[in-house]
């Protein structure tokens, strides 16, 4: 991330299919820059999880044998959702973090006067 270019890539013009142009532009980002984007929080893995366990159901595994069967049309929209629910969770996690800075900021000049 700490290699952001100024530069716009052509495929963002360009007429093609919405997923094509958006496959094209994650295998143009670097490496290092995927591998960061790739590795959500625990705490975000967690409430994802529970997301898709609620979606899903949670009969105990103990008292019932539960075999889910779906097209893959429908398991890419579950991983789709998935996907968004842990990009808006990252922005939540960066903004509660910077919340937190500006009130520690605050603190301490409001101390030093």
């Amino acid at each position: 991330m700490n290699n952001l270019s100024n530069r716009t890539p052509d495929f963002f013009g360009s007429e093609s299919e919405g997923g094509d142009r958006l496959w094209q532009y994650v295998q143009s980002m670097n490496p290092d820059t995927v591998a960061q984007l790739s590795k959500p929080s625990l705490s975000a893995v967690q409430v994802m999880e529970r997301n898709i366990i609620g979606m899903l159901g949670t009969l105990p595994p103990e008292h019932f044998d539960v075999t889910i069967t779906t097209s893959r049309e429908h398991l890419g929209r579950l991983l789709a959702s998935a996907m968004i629910s842990g990009y808006f969770l990252h922005n939540a996690e960066q903004r509660m973090a910077f919340e937190k800075s500006l009130q520690v900021a605050s603190d301490s000049n409001s101390t030093d006067s």
